[in-house]
């Protein structure tokens, strides 16, 4: 007999009760509850790379720690300012082009800690 991949749970005592928006167990559900910033070391990387880009130079800014609204405001801006291309994925900045000079005195002045990390 085949088994149905879509069933769901109805009932169990291992768990308790269970949230109904995303099926997890209610202690563990954070359907309701703002998504947590990964503070990380409080460093902000600077990187250039080149790596899996079929040659082409990106910046990448990792460890800013802010939500990913805020996120993508502020690598908006850093695209303004760099009058370039880029996007925020995964809270990494990725700018089109060697832009690292530029971020990293554009980021110390926004009162964050900077590190360029080798590329």
């Amino acid at each position: 007999m085949k088994q149905r991949d879509d069933h769901r749970l109805v009932y169990s005592s291992e768990q308790g009760r269970v949230c109904p928006a995303c099926g997890r167990p209610k202690p563990k559900c954070s359907c309701g509850q703002p998504r947590r910033v990964d503070r990380g070391d409080g460093v902000v990387r600077v990187r250039r790379e080149k790596k899996g880009r079929r040659g082409k130079t990106v910046t990448t800014i990792s460890g800013v720690p802010l939500p990913s609204e805020e996120l993508l405001q502020l690598a908006s801006e850093l695209k303004r300012r760099c009058g370039t291309g880029g996007s925020a994925k995964n809270g990494v900045i990725e700018i089109q082009g060697d832009h690292c000079d530029a971020l990293a005195i554009e980021l110390t002045g926004r009162g964050y800690t900077v590190k360029r990390a080798g590329g």
